[in-house]
């Protein structure tokens, strides 16, 4: 499964390396938020010679990186990786336009004066969710 994800660099975490059984290993995880209409961050994470394509960016930057999602078990445990396997600059450079904000309902329409009745649905209360 490959996935691509497009965002704008929040942090680089420290390179962490160590020894395995397969010889030595470095990775890094960085965080980017996407650009949607609800923003996510995501923490992701960069092995081996990947650690040198992020070094070559600066929080801020907006990148397109794409990813493989990875799931393993250990003593009854799941644990997951986003392993970036390319990092490169967005589309149209560094600078991305901002997403366009839903937008706002106006307000909300005068309540006529509380009666008797019971409301019989919910769309009589005009309490329409965000999401």
């Amino acid at each position: 499964m490959a996935l691509e994800l497009t965002g704008k660099l929040l942090k680089v975490l420290p390179e962490q390396s160590g020894q395995g059984k397969n010889g030595t290993w470095t990775k890094q995880q960085f965080v980017i938020e996407t650009i949607d209409q609800f923003p996510k961050q995501i923490c992701l994470m960069a092995w081996g010679d990947k650690t040198g394509d992020l070094a070559q960016f600066a929080p801020g930057d907006t990148l397109r990186v794409a990813i493989s999602i990875e799931s393993r078990e250990y003593n009854d445990r799941w644990y997951t990786d986003v392993r970036a396997w390319r990092i490169e600059p967005a589309e149209g450079g560094e600078a991305m336009p901002a997403p366009t904000a839903a937008p706002r309902r106006s307000e909300a329409p005068a309540r006529p004066a509380a009666s008797s009745q019971p409301l019989t649905s919910f769309e009589d209360d005009d309490n329409a969710l965000p999401f």
